[in-house]
């Protein structure tokens, strides 16, 4: 996991948390900010995995080129 990715989840994380406070209090705003948090960090996370891919795929052509 890259750093894209541990806060992408820690974001997604505090976004749920948000979300079940601000329905255990009736609180709309709250709510919404943690919707809005949950999916930043779903796409900080898929952003973080696509750069991962990339560099795997990237470290596997240069191994090939190698030999």
């Amino acid at each position: 996991m890259n750093r894209d990715e541990v806060e992408g989840k820690a974001k997604e994380i505090k976004g749920r948390v948000k979300q079940s406070v601000g329905d255990l209090t009736d609180d709309e705003t709250l709510r919404e900010e943690g919707v809005a948090d949950e999916a930043e960090g779903e796409v900080q996370g898929g952003f973080g995995r696509a750069k991962r891919k990339v560099g795997e795929a990237i470290e596997e052509v240069g191994e090939k080129i190698k030999k």
